[in-house]
């Protein structure tokens, strides 16, 4: 079975002219306008390499040639592959369906790939409440997780580590949602999640943790966590092997091999099997140039570490 984690670091990442250009040309028209009517240069960014990503599975891992690929949106917001309906030829045996997902936030964009299982995934960057304080924050977010969740985030001995555990817990949920595709309608408590006790440490993805729906433990899903870096916090939720088409001579495998971390690309790694889809707008270089990087609080959040 095929598994796919990748990360670029859209924080860091200085487009030069030609760069921001030759992307914008490599993407769906309707998501180069959408990208473009962002107001802050740093979610563009993070649009851009989200859909680059996309792309780039679908044409590397899938084999569907650039020029083909047609990405759409779910109802709640999921990207799917809407064309070519069929990948691979007729004469090779039929494989187990590829699922993907990205997920953007922080510094970074992440997409995980499997084949033959449902799959979300999301980033989460620790970073200190904006207008309040970590007990008025966590005061606000009380009906998002359980008393258990809560007591095992309030345990922690600093409020730095508890909005770690926060964080880390927000991820694990936000990956299952994904997964599942139900979107914001979904009732964060009937979730509850067990943490590994092991620490996460970057370098190293830990697939311990277990997850309780309503009340009872779910045996069939299974949560990758990992450290992109000291901050950021990235959580791949795994559903139940597929069984449909599936031969009796060919068993499912009893187990996943090993998690895999997150192999972190550079730009050139993102467009190299890509194509152009339309001309040039160098209007769209003006219109980039003139955004702020990011709200003010952000920048003086940063600025201050």
């Amino acid at each position: 079975m095929g598994s796919v984690r990748w990360a670029f670091r859209c924080g860091s990442w200085t487009p030069s002219r030609s760069d921001w250009l030759l992307a914008a040309r490599c993407i769906q028209r309707e998501e180069k306008d959408r990208i473009g009517q962002f107001v802050f240069a740093k979610d563009a960014k993070s649009a851009m390499a989200g859909r680059l990503l996309l792309r780039k599975f679908v044409c590397e891992k899938m084999e569907v040639p650039w020029s083909e690929i047609r990405l759409e949106r779910s109802p709640r917001g999921k990207p799917y592959l809407a064309a070519p309906l069929k990948v691979g030829s007729d004469s090779e045996p039929e494989q187990p369906a590829w699922r993907f997902n990205v997920s953007h936030q922080g510094d970074y964009a992440v997409l995980a790939a499997d084949q033959g299982r449902q799959v979300g995934v999301d980033v989460m960057k620790t970073t200190m409440p904006g207008s309040s304080s970590v007990p008025e924050f966590f005061r606000i977010m009380t009906r998002q997780f359980t008393a258990y969740e809560w007591s095992v985030i309030q345990s922690a001995s600093s409020e730095d580590q508890q909005l770690n555990a926060f964080y880390r817990h927000w991820a694990l949920k936000e990956s299952f949602i994904k997964a599942i595709g139900t979107g914001l309608g979904f009732n964060l408590q009937r979730v509850e999640f067990h943490l590994s006790s092991g620490p996460l440490t970057q370098g190293r993805a830990l697939r311990q943790t277990k997850m309780h729906l309503d009340e009872e433990e779910e045996e069939d899903w299974v949560f990758e966590e990992s450290l992109l870096d000291a901050d950021h916090h990235v959580a791949v939720a795994l559903g139940p092997q597929d069984k449909a088409g599936s031969e009796p001579s060919q068993p499912l495998p009893p187990s996943l091999p090993p998690p895999s971390t997150f192999t972190l690309l550079s730009f050139s790694d993102l467009i190299a099997s890509a194509s152009p889809l339309t001309e040039e707008d160098s209007a769209y270089w003006d219109s980039f140039k003139m955004k702020a990087e990011s709200p003010q609080r952000q920048r003086d959040t940063h600025a201050s570490k």
